[in-house]
């Protein structure tokens, strides 16, 4: 029987609130067994950005990392908001080391091509380096990620959170079973986008095809369950979304919404 891995993304909107954080750091410090976090950046980028006069420019919710943004985010995603996490979590007894896609070869990308919008420095994902991870695991220690990836050639690119969480997953399959955990503010894939009690609690292939046509699920909701449902397929072996102030609920089944394989609800 192979042994269980939790790789939990945490949202950008969670790192803004210390008390939140805390609160969920402390949650992912009590889970038993091997974990990995991926976490956002939050606003703190953009704050930095204004102070320092570099303009930031967003297309579809999308950030344009150019030159100086690639300085700021790296800056703060790798630097003050990992080691913070990472600190933290030390203070919970739960060992832990803070690494960027480049340290340790960890994460491989290239620039993101795109026919009409120039994005800058951001990254789409080539490889991940299994062997770093599962040794660091294998040694108890817990593995905390900041979305800033390399290309092998010297350059840094800032790369989507959410994407790390499932190429890892899906990478690390081949050694644990993973659950994949994307924590964030609302309580789960909802029925009514502004009502947490609206919680679906269970999402097959079938099911949420007949969601998307009663347009249930819609918009920025649609690219993340297409690629929960591409790790389903390539080893990944459940997802859960749901509220970070849940976490150990979400673990247990008693809170979220699940992504299962299967055909019916």
């Amino acid at each position: 029987m192979r042994d269980k891995l939790y790789v939990i993304k945490i949202g950008g909107n969670i790192i803004d609130d210390e008390k939140k954080l805390a609160f969920f750091l402390k949650g992912f410090a009590s889970i038993n067994g091997k974990k990995i976090l991926i976490h956002g950046g939050g606003k703190l980028a953009t704050k930095f950005a204004a102070q320092l006069g570099v303009e930031q420019q967003l297309i579809d919710g999308r950030r344009i990392t150019d030159a100086e943004t690639l300085k700021i985010v790296t800056m703060v995603y790798a630097g003050y908001i990992n080691k913070n996490i990472v600190a933290q979590l030390q203070s919970h007894n739960c060992n832990a080391i803070g690494l960027c896609g480049a340290d340790g070869n960890l994460i491989q990308s290239h620039k993101r091509q795109h026919p009409t919008i120039d994005y800058g420095f951001v990254g789409d994902i080539d490889s991940v380096n299994t062997t770093l991870l599962k040794n660091l695991l294998e040694q108890n220690i817990n593995v905390v990620i900041a979305p800033i990836t390399h290309n092998k050639e010297g350059l840094l690119l800032n790369t989507n959170a959410d994407t790390i969480a499932q190429e890892i997953a899906q990478a690390m399959s081949e050694f644990y079973e993973v659950n994949l955990i994307y924590s964030f503010e609302k309580a789960g894939v909802l029925m009514n986008a502004e009502d947490d009690s609206t919680v679906i609690t269970s999402i097959t292939q079938s099911s949420y095809k007949d969601l998307k046509e009663q347009k249930i699920i819609h918009s920025g909701m649609i690219p993340k369950l297409d690629n929960a449902f591409a790790a389903l397929n390539k080893g990944v072996n459940r997802i859960i979304v749901g509220k970070a102030e849940q976490l150990q609920d979400l673990i247990s089944g008693n809170a979220g919404t699940s992504i299962v394989k299967g055909s019916k609800n």
